[in-house]
């Protein structure tokens, strides 16, 4: 088969045309991945120039409840540096924490001060609850986390209708109570909070069996070995959130709750109802009183009960 001049001009310039392409396209490619790298190169120099992470100074000095906190032991250090780093970091939660602690320390610190428990003791319903009337995986309820056996020995009311747990003022008087009480036996306001998290019978056990009645000697379960440098780093970030990197303005704080006060010493059938003839709603009825539980408040004893409204 014999081919023709023409036909071998065409097929040159068929795989010419495909080198030229192929080279284009190589050069096209290396361009852009070049411009790729060039453009990575430079935005990873800003990330680096820009996002920078600290460690927070640690404070050579610190206290709770009037106690001093031993600083040049080193796990000591290393523990409340975890705490500080954890909260410093969890910016989020850290500055709902402060927004909600506005609006709620000053119905507890007037409490503690009453009682006769140091002030410090209000960093700890701040991370026993975040200020929120939620229900632990134990079943612990309200600011101060009761559970309902502990709840009811302190005289707080918790059935189907009512949980006092939720009531801030009350549940505020029964901690006290129950903090008054663990200082009795123990003599130290850190071994107090401790107590908190793990029982008054467990650190008992552990004063007993290794004979030390220093918190920050004594070997504890982890929870309970990270609960007061909790405390501890809650309030420090509380005092100083600028030295943490928070800035929030006065009006960037949940303001208290103005109320007024009604008293009820007979049952409410319809809490809808209610609601409606002091000209709220039920929503607002029960935000402001999270202790009513139902629908409705039987209340057969005609026990005498305060019901908090907006003003």
């Amino acid at each position: 088969m014999k081919f023709s001049k023409k036909y071998f001009q065409s097929i040159c310039f068929g795989i010419m045309t495909l080198s030229l392409l192929s080279i284009a396209i190589f050069s096209l490619v290396s361009f852009i991945n070049t411009q790729e790298n060039e453009a990575d190169a430079l935005y990873k120099e800003a990330f680096n120039r820009n996002y920078k992470i600290y460690s927070p100074l640690i404070k050579d000095s610190l206290s709770f409840a009037g106690e001093k906190v031993p600083m040049e032991i080193f796990h000591v250090r290393e523990r409340y540096d975890r705490e500080l780093l954890v909260n410093t970091y969890w910016q989020s939660n850290t500055i709902l924490m402060i927004k909600r602690a506005n609006r709620w320390f000053p119905v507890i610190e007037p409490i503690l001060k009453e009682e006769g428990v140091p002030d410090d003791f209000k960093y700890l319903a701040m991370i026993e609850s975040s200020f929120i009337n939620q229900v632990s995986s134990a079943r612990a309820a309200g600011f101060w986390q009761f559970i309902k056996p502990t709840a009811q020995l302190y005289k707080l009311e918790v059935n189907e209708f009512v949980d006092e747990r939720n009531h801030v003022e009350k549940s505020t008087h029964a901690a006290c109570r129950y903090l008054q009480h663990a200082y009795a036996r123990f003599g130290s306001w850190t071994l107090v909070a401790a107590s908190y998290n793990t029982g008054e019978g467990n650190i008992n056990y552990h004063v007993r069996t290794q004979e030390i009645s220093d918190y920050y000697q004594m070997h504890l379960p982890d929870e309970t070995l990270r609960y007061v440098f909790r405390i501890l780093a809650m309030k420090e970030i509380y005092e100083h959130p600028a030295d943490y990197g928070l800035f929030l303005r006065e009006q960037d704080m949940y303001e208290p709750l103005k109320v007024k006060t009604i008293e009820v010493d007979t049952a409410i059938p319809n809490l809808f109802a209610f609601a409606k003839t002091q000209g709220v709603s039920y929503q607002i009825l029960k935000m402001y009183n999270p202790w009513l539980r139902a629908r409705n408040l039987p209340n057969k004893s005609q026990k005498k009960y305060s019901i908090e409204l907006p003003i």
